[in-house]
């Protein structure tokens, strides 16, 4: 893994600032503390630091062909490097090195921009070809390895794996994007391709960019999506056959590595899948790391050491301290714009335990937007069949009043809780999942902002992001379209970014079998029905595990990876809470009503509400903000 950076002068052949490359290479210096190089010509400039996994000796970067005609920069593993290798060589390309980034170089002469269709990994690059004159700007299907961009105001174009390095820049605008902003308290993410600020952009999963000298500022082009196409029909036991050999064999090719290797063990389905791929694939005990906590209601420890115990690994826990809330300014700085996934916390937590025995660690992200293992799918199809039943003109008006004078009560048992529930019945498909998946609903929102920010908002919407997507979905049913709607979203702007800055804070790469491209297509091409079963999610994925994990593995209740906020805004977070989000930060951005700031944190700390969710999103904003104004 790698931190990149890199600059194309559009107009002609400035002279690129060493100093100012340098600067902002050395922002992400955690992403690679191993080694560090720049490159630069007239009107261009590459950096990179380098976390050394393959190829030790010789992978240093940026990197380029015979002539140095063609460089690249280059963060990822290409899992196939050795058979494209092998296929260039009989091209006639000739190799000077073990690693896999020299595969991109000359994937790139034989193939053009068509090369990221070969390349079966996981991997952001920037690509510098001097003949053509033009940078090329390249970023993994599913979205693991980030990659953002800018077309700066004097004519630059500039690339890097995190934001940070981008603020270097004199000519990109920092203002917050209004839109960016409605978009976080949604979502408790910005999606992509927005970033926090309007002068930047995060290359979209799936995308690439082509910018031409002189020409003007290129827009980026899909090369791939999901395609939710049926196979020929299988019966239930030839999929369960072939799934436990593509997940096999997808575990395999991320084994590959000259340093120690790992993975995260939550004691969850997908995590114990991945290791019970591992240890039947390996000669030797699989290194295994998981945290623990004291309060049973987020502990999943003994169910990860009864995978461990089966599986016969070398097994390393840790138990985090339940008030683990110093890291939210440590938070603040690694993700760069606000983020409000509070399992941050526990996630850079086993990153931190595993980065001391590995330096490769395979997770078993994806699994629920695969499988349709997220509980949100079954309540959002239960939703989908009553609408189904009811003609939308009787069952807009039902459900829209009964949502709306219905009180919210979040102090009463689950079944008198159904606020939420009326108003999504009142709502479409896309509507009534956005309305479960927020953050804020729209009408919290409403009441959040000030006068002046939603008039600033001209009417845009944070759901816009969803109908976007859904009108681009090539799934057809209700199912399809909402996994669909999470792999262009909560994946790739929540999960892969949480796990990608919390590893590499601590030099950790993360390898993710589940999102494997071809299996992700395989999966993709199954029936509704085989992933989401009656109330059992990922029912073909747990049929397929059956004799290779426990089965109060594979069916007891999903926990999650989540923290105690709402104890905490009560108890030792209290008065942090009401310094923030009452104190003059907030006040004088002017983006927030103060009252309805303070009727927050006052129900929320006398028990009346719970709106830890919300209050921690606006911790997260308070941090974010503080940052900024000391940068």
């Amino acid at each position: 893994m790698c931190g990149i950076v890199g600059m194309l002068d559009v107009r002609g052949k400035r002279d690129i600032d060493r100093e100012l490359l340098s600067r902002m290479n050395e922002t992400q210096h955690h992403r690679g503390p191993d080694e560090a190089d720049l490159y630069l010509e007239p009107g261009v400039g590459f950096g990179h630091r380098r976390l050394s996994v393959i190829d030790i000796a010789s992978g240093l970067q940026p990197l380029g062909n015979e002539d140095g005609s063609v460089m690249v920069c280059y963060n990822g593993e290409i899992y196939n490097f050795r058979e494209l290798r092998t296929e260039l060589q009989a091209a006639g390309h000739v190799f000077r090195t073990r690693c896999d980034t020299e595969v991109i170089v000359h994937a790139w002469e034989e193939w053009g921009e068509q090369c990221v269709h070969r390349f079966r990994g996981m991997f952001a690059f920037g690509l510098w070809d001097r003949r053509q004159q033009l940078m090329f700007l390249g970023r993994d299907r599913l979205g693991v390895k980030p990659l953002y961009y800018a077309h700066t105001t004097d004519g630059f174009l500039a690339f890097s794996s995190e934001l940070k390095a981008l603020r270097q820049l004199p000519g990109i605008s920092r203002q917050l994007d209004p839109r960016a902003v409605e978009d976080y308290f949604a979502y408790g993410y910005i999606p992509e391709p927005r970033t926090i600020y309007d002068g930047a952009l995060k290359l979209s999963p799936g995308h690439i960019l082509t910018q031409r000298v002189g020409a003007p500022p290129a827009q980026p082009v899909r090369y791939w999506d999901v395609p939710f196409q049926p196979h020929a029909s299988m019966s239930q036991g030839e999929v369960q056959h072939e799934l436990i050999e593509r997940l096999r064999e997808a575990v395999r090719i991320r084994l590959v590595a000259d340093v120690p290797l790992g993975a995260f063990l939550s004691g969850g389905v997908d995590s114990s899948a991945v290791v019970a791929m591992m240890a039947g694939l390996s000669d030797s005990p699989v290194n295994t790391c998981s945290i623990g906590f004291k309060d049973p209601n987020f502990d999943e420890s003994d169910y990860a050491a009864q995978v461990a115990q089966q599986h016969r690994t070398a097994h390393h826990m840790e138990q985090v301290d339940p008030d683990d809330y110093g890291l939210l300014d440590t938070l603040a700085g690694l993700y760069d714009e606000p983020f409000a996934d509070s399992s941050a916390i526990p996630t850079y937590r086993v990153c931190q335990l595993a980065r001391q025995r590995v330096t490769v660690a395979l997770s078993g992200d994806g699994g629920d937007e695969n499988l349709a293992g997220y509980r949100r799918y079954r309540y959002a199809m239960a939703e989908q069949r009553v609408r189904g039943r009811i003609p939308e003109g009787l069952r807009r008006p039902l459900f829209g009043t009964l949502g709306r004078w219905y009180p919210k009560a979040d102090w009463a048992p689950r079944v008198f809780r159904a606020k939420t529930t009326f108003e999504a019945l009142s709502r479409d498909l896309v509507e009534g999942y956005f309305h479960g998946v927020s953050l804020m609903s729209d009408a919290m929102r409403g009441q959040l902002f000030s006068d002046r920010f939603r008039s600033g908002l001209q009417g845009y919407r944070a759901i816009e992001v969803m109908r976007g997507h859904a009108a681009n979905a090539p799934a057809s049913d209700p199912l399809s379209t909402l996994q669909y709607l999470d792999l262009k979203t909560y994946l790739p702007g929540d999960i892969l970014t949480k796990v990608d800055r919390a590893s590499m804070a601590h030099a950790l790469e993360v390898r993710v079998p589940l999102l494997d491209h071809q299996l992700v297509e395989w999966i993709s091409g199954l029936p509704p029905s085989l992933k989401l079963q009656g109330s059992e999610g990922k029912y073909i994925f747990k049929k397929s595990l059956e004799p290779h994990l426990p089965h109060d593995i594979l069916y007891r209740r999903k926990m999650g990876f989540s923290v105690p906020l709402a104890s905490w805004f009560r108890g030792p977070l209290r008065q942090r809470v009401r310094d923030s989000l009452l104190g003059p930060l907030l006040a004088d951005s002017g983006m927030f009503n103060q009252h309805y700031l303070r009727e927050l944190v006052e129900q929320h700390q006398s028990g009346m509400r719970d709106y830890s969710a919300p209050i921690w999103s606006l911790l997260m904003f308070e941090a974010f903000l503080r940052k900024e104004a000391h940068a």
